[in-house]
């Protein structure tokens, strides 16, 4: 990473996916927001990559509430001085077949995944064009591409996410802003590991690999998305599924 860009804000960071990308950004020398609605466990992250000699700060918040959204930015602010890495991160499912899902469950897939990564990358782009330096990364979904049953609001989010991130490509590129996508497949976390063993062995046997994902496999994409090697690639949807979608 460039000496002068050394703050990341990862959204959903006390656990799973978010939890590995905190880690892995802490472990390369960035100070680190811990974003989260379980401020408790936030806490416990910040406290422990804080032994890593980076910045570590626990914030809570709702990213799908306007002010929580504006504030885990000001925040960032407050403490860091800059915003130069935003990884869109939250994000949470309420699966169920079309004719059984309730609004109340499409809206909430909605106002989080994807209000949550709009109201995020507003806010954080009006201090990247500033600082004319910024990289985004927003954590999307196969399901963004290819559908997936009993999940239509979760697979509408993801391929909002998608299109979001190829419009702020667009628009924010001018200002050396770059805006990447990652998809990951099926990946091992307390969400998945939930699912009963028929399902995920199942769902392992269409993938070509083999074998289900990490979190860390996605942490790693991000950490290149971020680097300097990845200075000329913006509005890319990067899968890391195993060859789900070959």
């Amino acid at each position: 990473m460039g000496e002068q860009y050394k703050n990341a804000v990862i959204t959903g960071a006390a656990r799973g996916i978010g939890l590995a990308i905190a880690r892995k950004l802490a472990g390369q020398g960035l100070n680190v927001i811990i974003s989260d609605v379980l401020i408790d466990e936030a806490q416990k992250v910040a406290g422990e990559l804080s032994g890593l000699g980076i910045k570590a700060i626990a914030v809570k918040a709702d990213v799908s509430r306007r002010e929580e959204a504006e504030n885990l930015v000001k925040a960032t602010i407050e403490n860091l001085g800059s915003i130069d890495y935003l990884i869109n991160n939250a994000g949470i499912t309420r699966d169920n077949l079309l004719v059984r899902m309730s609004e109340e469950e499409w809206d909430l897939v909605l106002d989080i995944n994807l209000k949550g990564t709009f109201l995020c990358s507003h806010f954080a782009s009006r201090e990247m064009m500033k600082n004319r330096f910024g990289r985004i990364v927003n954590i999307a979904s196969v399901s963004g591409i290819l559908g997936t049953a009993g999940q239509a609001n979760y697979a509408a989010s993801k391929a909002g996410v998608i299109a979001l991130t190829k419009s702020l490509a667009r628009e924010l590129g001018k200002r050396n802003i770059t805006v990447n996508a990652i998809a990951p497949g099926f990946i091992l976390t307390e969400m998945t590991e939930k699912l009963p063993d028929k399902v995920k062995e199942e769902y392992i046997a269409t993938i070509p690999l083999a074998r289900a994902g990490t979190p860390a496999d996605i942490a790693d994409a991000v950490g290149f998305l971020i680097s300097p090697a990845a200075s000329y690639i913006t509005g890319t949807v990067l899968n890391v599924s195993g060859g789900l979608l070959i």
